[in-house]
Formats: structure tokens, C-alpha cells, sequence
């Protein structure tokens, strides 16, 4: 009788790729059995849950991060008398967007604006000054500016100085910088412009050093520009948190296609925001935001409008895990 035929013996790489095979379809089932998951436990809350399903639909729809979503229609009641809800999502976000209330704790000082490049910082700061000469005139106004990396951005902030007759100065270090602000520390408000860096710029930590050297008990505001997109703001309030902001100045809203991702970092973070930018001119175009709180969500509403809402897999997703009855 012959002998059984022996299966041929697999070589190195055989059993490589067949491994990796096999991690591919274990992989692959484990998506499809976590997706079958979340889409159950999805339904099951729209079932039990409506309430918060429906502020969770609505939220994500105005582009609002799906932890900041999630955290906030936690904070909501599991049922409502209301027979028109679609008012709840702004209700929420009104109560819980951090503004700052008094501007007046940040109205004179020193100031230094941060941000990533391109992020408005320069304009916001002659925004900031023609206010403030407007108001108080200019004698006890000082402008820096701490950018010598950027080509014109001093000679932008000049232009500024001179057309509001307010002094100006440009040092390149943080002991410079020092110096410059002993010498002004008999003005009222002193305003720093920072050089613009994104968060991975190497030289960041440099620039911020020099800040915290020169300047370090200035009021801190970071520049968060509203058309930012989620992981982008995330790493911009990361970057810089090292000079612990006491607040941020929303820029470039008249630029934005939606709101949700710099409204969404604001919560997260609970960065207070003390200003509002939509637009060029000088100093119209800056509102203290406690002013706009409620402007500031209808226009997060009013931008996404016409764009789809989130899909039944993004919602699945995203809020689909997790006990439904919790």
C-alpha cells in the first residue's frame, strides 16, 4: 500500500505571508464585528435615549468634535416637555462655551499674542491698540513686535504705530525684550506680536522660551483661527500651552466654512475666549466675545446648514459604544 502523499513544507517566507494573511482577516472580522457592535448599540440609543441621540445628531452636524459632542449631551436631560428641540444644541453650547466675562481684568498690562503663522496675530494687534487710542489715546500705548523672522511684519506693525501715534519697539531676544518692557512699564498697555510658528517648527520652543524670559507676567492670548481644522486647533493649543494662554481670540471667522473645530478645542480645553475677529478693518472687526457668545453659535449653525448631516456609520461610530443606558 503506497504511503500518503506529504503536504509540500512551507519555506520562511510562505509562512510569512501567511501569517500576515491571517492577521489581515482577523483584523478585518474584528472591524466588522466592533462595526456590527456600535451600529446595535447606536439603535439601541436612539430607542432608549432620543433626547441625547437627537442633540448628538444635531451637534455633529455643526461639525462639534465627538468627545465635545458626547461630553455635552451628557450634560443634557434624558427628556424634554419641548416640542421643538432643534434649539437645544445652541442652548448647550451657550451654556457651556467659555467666554471671558470681564474684559476689564484684561484691558491694560502687558499683552503678548501667540498663534501659528498666518493665524491674524499682527492684525489683531493693531485691532487691540486702535481700541485701546481710541478710548485712552496713545500716550500710555506701547507696541513690540518680537517677529524677525517674518519678512514685513514689523514694517506692518510700524505702519500701525506711527498712523496711531504710539511707540513702538522691535527686540530679538527675550533679555532684549526685558529691557524694552522695563523701559515701558509706565505705560498702561504694552502689546506684544510674537513671531507666527506652527507647532512643529522647531524654533517654537526657542521663540516661547524667550517670551517666558522676557515677558513673564504678561497676559498670554492665543490666536486660534476659526477655519482650522480639529487635529490642527488640538495641536495649536498643545504647542502652546507652555505659556499657559489666559485666554484666546477667535480670528478669520468671516474666512471659516464652519465653526465646530475651533468651538470644540475652546470646550475641550476650557480656553476662555476673550475676543472675536470677522474681518480686516481695523478696529471694527473685533468684538468682545462674552458680546457675542450667542452670535458666535448661531453662525456655527447657520455655516453648516446646507452641508449633509453625519452619516448613520459616522454616528455608529462615534457614539455607538459604550452601555446606551449609562
Amino acid at each position: 500500500m503506497p504511503a500518503p502523499a506529504r503536504a509540500p513544507a512551507l519555506d520562511g517566507a510562505d509562512e510569512t505571508r501567511g501569517l500576515a494573511l491571517m492577521q489581515r482577516e482577523l483584523k478585518d472580522m474584528r472591524m466588522l464585528l466592533e462595526s456590527g457592535l456600535a451600529n446595535l448599540s447606536w439603535h439601541d440609543r436612539r430607542q432608549h435615549e432620543p433626547l441625547r441621540a437627537s442633540l448628538l445628531e444635531q451637534l455633529s452636524a455643526m461639525d462639534i468634535a465627538p468627545d465635545v459632542a458626547a461630553a455635552l449631551a451628557a450634560q443634557a436631560p434624558g427628556r424634554t416637555d419641548l416640542k421643538d428641540t432643534s434649539k437645544l444644541p445652541l442652548a448647550l453650547l451657550l451654556q457651556h462655551l467659555p467666554v471671558v466675562e470681564n474684559l476689564s481684568t484684561v484691558g491694560g498690562g502687558v499683552i503678548a499674542v501667540v498663534g501659528p503663522t498666518g493665524a491674524g496675530k499682527t492684525t489683531t494687534i493693531a485691532k487691540l491698540a486702535a481700541r485701546w487710542a481710541i478710548k485712552h489715546g496713545s500716550d500710555d500705548l506701547a507696541l513690540v513686535s518680537t517677529d524677525a523672522y517674518r519678512i514685513g511684519a514689523r514694517e506692518q506693525l510700524m505702519t500701525h504705530a506711527r498712523i496711531l501715534g504710539a511707540a513702538m519697539h522691535t527686540p530679538n531676544s527675550g533679555k532684549e525684550l526685558a529691557r524694552v518692557l522695563e523701559r515701558c512699564k509706565s505705560k498702561r498697555l504694552v502689546l506684544i506680536d510674537t513671531a507666527g510658528m506652527g507647532p512643529r517648527d522647531i524654533r517654537l520652543a526657542e521663540q516661547l522660551a524667550a517670551l517666558k524670559e522676557g515677558a513673564a507676567r504678561a497676559n498670554v492670548f492665543l490666536a486660534l483661527p476659526a477655519h482650522g481644522e480639529v487635529h490642527a486647533l488640538e495641536e495649536i493649543v498643545r504647542a502652546f500651552s507652555g505659556v499657559s494662554p489666559a485666554a484666546c481670540i477667535i480670528t478669520k471667522v468671516d474666512e471659516s466654512a464652519s465653526l465646530g473645530a475651533v468651538i470644540s478645542a475652546a470646550v475641550r480645553h476650557k480656553l476662555k475666549i476673550a475676543f472675536v475677529c470677522n474681518g480686516q478693518r481695523v478696529p471694527d472687526d473685533l468684538h468682545a466675545a462674552y458680546l457675542k457668545r450667542a452670535w458666535l453659535v448661531w453662525v456655527a449653525r447657520k455655516l453648516t446648514e446646507r452641508t449633509p448631516p453625519r452619516s448613520e456609520a459616522y454616528l455608529a461610530r462615534h457614539f455607538g459604544r459604550g452601555t446606551a443606558h449609562a
